[in-house]
């Protein structure tokens, strides 16, 4: 193995040499590590649309410390994905096995379900209190950019949610339709989000693929129904939906938009 690796080592790249039992907890406690990052941070976005702070603004004073780190410091729809809620939940059952609770981790667990159907709250005000009847193009429903993965991906908690309160669900993903076909029945597929935007009472950025951060937002706006938008990865701000011509905007941890 360090034969094979050798290339790496001459490039400085460290080499751990360790037992069976301490790779596996070094998987296991890096992922869950991250997750926790990634759901204090949401839950430091929770606390500051309470109080009118602004989670970009504080992400970015925390990071400064080289202690934090300004890495998994983005708030948005809670984590999801093939390692994070896999490898969390190892860790706690395996600390439950071995009567040593991973407290924390388990709390992470709990919180991120919960982040998630809060969202759902979030998108529930926008609609001002009911799915039903509502047209909703929802952008983006991977995990996250650049792949087709849907396992645990927020979109599988809020567009059910949608759908199962009347909601009529117009869907843009550049990768997700091959899994998401299956996994989101009763949505509709689109490959266009000004396509999907016609009429639509809400816009929602669910995943912050490239095809979604330069966006026409005056373009949405005059094609919808109800100009109202849910940012759940801070691509935009208030003022750039304000200004493109929507009468209300969220995102996540971060001052909205409300309609009059």
């Amino acid at each position: 193995m360090n034969e094979i690796y050798r290339p790496l080592f001459l490039r400085d790249f460290p080499i751990v040499v360790t037992d069976l039992e301490s790779a596996e907890l070094i998987k296991y406690a890096a992922n869950a590590f991250l997750a926790a990052k990634i759901t204090f941070i949401n839950e430091i976005a929770a606390l500051c649309e309470r109080v009118g702070a602004d989670v970009k603004e504080v992400a970015k004073g925390i990071g400064l410390d080289g202690r934090i780190g300004n890495k998994f410091l983005h708030a948005g729809p809670g984590f999801g994905g093939s390692c994070f809620p896999k490898d969390t939940k190892a860790l706690a059952r395996i600390g439950q096995e071995h009567a040593v609770p991973m407290q924390i981790t388990e709390t992470v667990i709990k919180v991120n379900d919960e982040i998630k159907r809060r969202m759902i709250d979030k998108l529930l005000d926008l609609c001002g209190g009911s799915f039903n009847g509502k047209t909703v193009a929802v952008l983006g429903v991977t995990f996250k950019p650049n792949t087709d993965d849907m396992r645990d991906a927020p979109s599988l908690t809020i567009i059910p949610a949608l759908v199962g309160g009347g909601a009529k669900i117009k869907v843009v993903d550049p990768q997700g339709r091959h899994e998401g076909e299956a996994l989101l029945p009763g949505v509709s597929w689109q490959d266009d989000p000004y396509k999907a935007a016609r009429n639509a009472d809400l816009v929602v950025i669910l995943t912050e693929w490239n095809e979604f951060r330069g966006l026409d937002l005056k373009r949405i706006a005059k094609r919808m129904a109800t100009p109202h938008m849910a940012d759940l990865r801070n691509i935009y701000s208030a003022h750039d939906a304000k200004k493109a011509g929507f009468s209300a905007y969220a995102a996540v941890g971060r001052p909205p938009l409300l309609a009059d």
